[in-house]
């Protein structure tokens, strides 16, 4: 039987505390002379009565144990909440035209997607702009709680290796899971001050440096300007967005750990490794095409290194509109927006660690083909891969390649052309936000689609960031039966 009372009780701590995140952008909004303080006013407002309302009437007595139906439920039910209390600002103030667009604007914004519905961000609230970058932030530090936590012990595409390969080291140096979540979330934080205060001393002002460091570390890649980072036409904050935009794509409590006194442990992690190795050749590969192309080398480099970093992190951010550098550059972003960032991080996509994991059980089956005699077993971080964690991989995949087709044939009906089907099927999927083609690609937005085309990508942004299982398992028959 499904408890409900813990259920309802932890959504009402997670609205509390959402309504007191509205309160700097109130503040901002306040003393800037904005009319939209208003709106936050009001959002808090419902918020907090709603988090205290579930809190109190949902107090429980005694320790509860949560049954893994209940945790998929737990899951799912804070998620979705905590999207439509987001959305609250939006729907108060005069930032979005419709209410679609509210949802749509903050359930990109808490899925760390980056996706947006609006123009003319120059001229927006800089409350509305600021609580669009802590959404991100939330999302950000709650997607990485949950995938160390929760989807392990979900046994979620492959998620369970990591309940070991994490969780028990990391409880040598801090015994306690609190300890461990805490220490995350300064890490998180510290990271974030520090982008900030580069970011300011690059040249960008207070509110616009908060924001971008506040979108940068959490991968979301939501601006303060509509032409995203080409705005600022500087060497230097490319750089420190680089730098913090690969930081927010590696597991975060390998640099827990770093600080803890094991700073070896994160080079020694495979996954690492062939992170920033893709993110080197990738880079490289465009560069030298661009180069030949007729593009001046340096400038090659700089344009080449920024966006296969902001795409292949799923952050989103653009330096140029890329879609402009012809055939080759489209379809190595297309799929370099398959891979992601490592698991335990900000990043979306579909993680390097599955793709190592499909290989190496690839290599193994081929050379049992070749040796019918011979043992070979499939490992990763040179430890042997239990048959559960790769049937689960396989499993993610099998349901990414469902949902990406079934969105993308969807999209279709409302006549969007190929490009423009799947670039936003694989962006909402994976979190990354802009798509590719001259309607969703760095330089356009979603506002053009449908409503019901909304409507679908946002639910493949909550399909994609609670990683498939979590959501569809709750519309299995099986799942309801006690």
């Amino acid at each position: 039987m499904i408890t409900f009372h813990p259920i309802f009780f932890s959504s009402g701590l997670f609205l509390t505390a959402l309504s007191l995140a509205m309160v700097p952008p109130l503040i901002t909004d306040y003393m800037h002379e904005d009319i939209n303080w208003q709106a936050f006013a009001i959002s808090i407002g419902i918020t907090l009565f709603s988090g205290l309302l579930l809190t109190l009437a949902n107090r429980p007595s005694g320790n509860v144990r949560l049954s893994v139906r209940d945790t998929f439920l737990l899951t799912a039910i804070n998620w979705l909440l905590m999207a439509f209390f987001s959305a609250l600002p939006f729907i108060y103030s005069n930032s979005t035209n419709t209410l679609t667009d509210s949802f749509f604007e903050a359930i990109s914004g808490l899925t760390t997607t980056g996706a947006t519905v609006l123009h003319g961000l120059d001229f927006t609230s800089p409350g509305i702009v600021l609580w669009r970058s802590l959404l991100q932030w939330f999302g950000g530090i709650g997607i990485i709680i949950t995938a160390l936590t929760v989807m392990p012990i979900l046994k979620i595409g492959g998620m369970q290796l990591f309940r070991n390969e994490f969780s028990d080291r990391s409880e040598k140096i801090l015994p306690h899971a609190s300890q461990i979540a805490t220490a995350i979330l300064l890490t998180y934080l510290f990271f974030t001050v520090i982008c900030g205060f580069c970011l300011w001393f690059a040249g960008m002002d207070i509110l616009e440096a908060v924001c971008h460091a506040l979108s940068t570390i959490s991968t979301g890649g939501f601006s303060t300007v509509s032409t995203s980072i080409s705005h600022f036409n500087s060497v230097a904050i490319e750089i420190i967005l680089m730098v913090f935009m690969i930081i927010g794509s590696i597991t975060l409590i390998l640099f827990v750990r770093l600080f803890q006194g094991e700073p070896q442990e994160l080079w020694r992690d495979t996954q690492v490794r062939t992170f920033l190795a893709i993110i080197v050749i990738a880079s490289i590969s465009l560069t030298l095409w661009r180069w030949n192309e007729g593009t001046e080398f340096l400038t090659s480099l700089r344009e080449s290194a920024f966006n296969t970093i902001s795409v292949i992190t799923t952050t989103g951010y653009s330096s140029s509109d890329y879609h402009q550098w012809g055939s080759f550059p489209i379809t190595f972003f297309f799929l370099l927006m398959m891979i992601g960032g490592c698991t335990g991080s900000t990043s979306g996509g579909i993680k390097v660690f599955r793709y190592q994991i499909m290989f190496s059980v690839a290599r193994s089956q081929i050379a049992q083909m070749r040796r019918p005699h011979g043992v070979f077993l499939a490992s990763y971080n040179h430890k042997p891969i239990p048959e559960g964690i790769f049937i689960s991989v396989f499993t993610f995949f099998a349901l990414f390649v469902l949902c990406f087709g079934s969105l993308a044939i969807t999209l279709s009906l409302y006549d969007l052309d190929f490009l423009t089907c799947t670039s936003a099927a694989i962006a909402a999927l994976n979190n990354i936000g802009p798509g590719l083609g001259d309607l969703i690609g760095p330089d356009g937005t979603y506002a053009p689609l449908p409503d019901s085309a909304k409507w679908l990508l946002m639910i493949g942004m909550i399909l994609g960031r609670l990683e498939y299982v979590t959501i569809l398992i709750l519309f299995s028959p099986g799942f309801w039966k006690n």
